[in-house]
């Protein structure tokens, strides 16, 4: 078949423009909701989450255009070409249709993320597009077996459970399998997981051979068997992979690629898509010394590595940070993370200083105190007024124990500095 006459011919030629129009119109704002600035696979992973819709539109596709294959009898009669070619052609402008919808969630992702030049996640890409393979694949063989007008609403829904809903499961690992929370990747610091993305390409692998059995051989005893075992062996070489993943398909991105400069006495190093680098040093040295001058101490290291070493300090900033959110970044990195004990249950109270802390050392580190209090409860706001009335050597000594506090469960916090109750 020419390829003009494939491309008239296809229900998936009229499906494009509705398909891409359901992209941008309906699911663009989600798309975009939680991209990460300047991050090539932040954007690619919020594409990803127009995944699920795409190819449950390309399974139905798929579906009908086999339903007319078998309508009008061609693999009864004596073709020219044996059933996987004519199906794998047919099934052509259906994949195509499904990637460029996803190109469209793509460009809308990366203009929202005002990323530079460059290219999106390759794996990203690669899952995205063996997991519509395979979803058009399976549609292919229910339409096969079924009137068109069944087998069409049968794989759109069929899919879109297959794709969505484990996403939704108490067990992680098979929303891998069918690239579910890609679209939760990634934050500044973090990177897709190789692993998750190699999960979802071998399961959908052993998913579309098993479709292109049934399409070459159909209902035989023999192909069946095939069929089951290349389901089973795709979930058994998954599983591994993907078996000690979160809910989120992400891991710590490499350090080596942080730029670290110094900054005075101070060393900061930070993600290629900050912008203003020369700023965010200058504006984070200024804040460090200012907590330096009041009887903090700050490491020496200042890092926007997911998990800082050697003891260095989180900076906690995005990569558009202003002047104004370097204090913040600062006073998040210099809190203790709340510990294991706490994580699995165990009473924690002096997590109720944590707002406190922060707050205070935000303006430490020079936010005025009139905007840290704005953004506070009554309570809060009214201690860190009561705790800047009082002298500096109490205000270190209320920091200090409560800074010792939030490291272990079970040690009571100190709330009430005025009254010197804990």
């Amino acid at each position: 078949m020419r390829l003009r006459t494939l491309v008239r011919s296809s229900s998936a030629t009229a499906l494009l423009p509705l398909l891409v129009g359901f992209v941008l119109l309906v699911l663009g704002d989600n798309i975009t909701a939680w991209v990460t600035p300047g991050y090539w696979t932040s954007a690619t992973g919020s594409a990803a989450f127009a995944l699920p819709f795409v190819a449950a539109a390309c399974a139905a596709c798929a579906a009908w255009e086999a339903s007319r294959l078998s309508k009008a009898r061609v693999f009864d009669q004596t073709p020219v070409r044996g059933p996987l070619s004519v199906t794998l052609t047919l099934l052509l402008p259906v994949l195509a249709t499904g990637l460029l919808a996803l190109m469209a969630a793509l460009i809308i992702a990366a203009i929202a993320a005002d990323v530079p030049f460059g290219l999106p996640q390759p794996g990203i890409l690669a899952a995205a597009a063996s997991v519509l393979l395979a979803n058009a694949l399976v549609g292919s063989v229910i339409g096969r077996i079924m009137p068109g007008v069944l087998a069409a609403p049968l794989a759109l829904v069929g899919s879109f459970v297959a794709n969505a809903y484990p996403a939704s499961w108490s067990a992680f690992w098979p929303r891998h399998l069918v690239g579910g929370g890609l679209s939760n990747c990634c934050s500044i610091d973090t990177s897709v997981n190789v692993k998750a993305l190699l999960g979802t390409i071998v399961f959908t692998t052993g998913v579309s051979g098993a479709a292109l059995v049934l399409v070459r051989f159909r209902g035989r005893t023999t192909p069946l068997t095939v069929t089951a075992a290349c389901v089973a062996s795709g979930v058994a070489l998954a599983w591994p992979l993907v078996r000690d993943i979160g809910p989120e398909p992400v891991q710590d991105r490499a350090v080596s690629e942080l730029v670290c400069q110094d900054a005075g006495l101070y060393q900061v190093c930070l993600w290629p898509e900050i912008e203003n680098t020369s700023h965010v040093r200058k504006n984070v040295r200024a804040a460090a010394e200012k907590l330096e001058n009041i009887g903090v101490s700050v490491p020496r290291t200042l890092t926007m590595a997911a998990r800082p070493e050697n003891g260095d300090t989180k900076l906690g900033i995005d990569p558009a940070a202003g002047p104004e959110d370097i204090p913040l970044g600062i006073a998040r990195g210099l809190l203790p993370e709340i510990p294991a004990c706490a994580v699995e249950g165990h009473p924690y109270p002096a997590g109720a200083a944590a707002a406190a802390m922060e707050a205070w050392l935000e303006v430490g580190a020079g936010a005025p105190l009139s905007t840290v209090g704005s953004h506070l409860d009554p309570q809060t706001a009214g201690l860190l007024n009561q705790l800047y009335a009082q002298p500096r050597q109490e205000q270190l000594a209320w920091y200090e124990h409560n800074r010792q506090a939030m490291s272990a469960c079970g040690t009571e916090p100190k709330l009430n500095i005025a009254e010197g109750r804990p």
